[in-house]
């Protein structure tokens, strides 16, 4: 009996464990030039990719009825919160980085490659923009 109530609870641990290392899950985005937090954002899986939307500004002078002025997609003019801003994104083979995804900036409309790694044993998300040869990492924080 204590044998299998101690492999229950190792697969329960385990299964915890694995299920923090990956970027499923709510996330504050803090500023990497500012520090300040400026979103939660809610990122899924559907169909083996990831889908990101922003549940919540965090930004003091973000209006509850903003929208997405400066995207020039489909999101142009849709509300900031509920904004799709990560669309794809696969888990790399043998590696704990989603790549071949896309994030989109809200504050200036613009859509880069990215790549997301979760680190710190799943507590934080490094989630990279690409554009061209030029990238720029933020890291993010675990909140659910």
């Amino acid at each position: 009996m204590k044998t299998t109530l101690a492999a229950i609870v190792l697969a329960a641990i385990s299964a915890t464990a694995m299920a923090q290392s990956t970027p499923v899950g709510l996330w504050r985005n803090v500023d990497d030039k500012t520090g300040e937090a400026k979103a939660e954002i809610r990122i899924g899986e559907a169909n083996g990719a990831l889908i990101g939307r922003i549940e919540k500004s965090l930004r003091k002078d973000t209006k509850p009825d903003a929208i997405c002025d400066e995207c020039t997609d489909d999101r142009k003019g849709k509300p900031i919160a509920g904004l799709e801003i990560i669309r794809g994104g696969k888990k790399a083979e043998g590696k704990d980085v989603w790549e071949g995804g896309k994030i989109l900036d809200p504050e200036n409309g613009k859509e880069y490659r990215a790549s997301f790694t979760p680190v710190d044993g799943g507590k934080k998300l490094e989630v990279r923009g690409y554009l061209g040869p030029f990238w720029r990492t933020q890291t993010w924080n675990r909140v659910q």
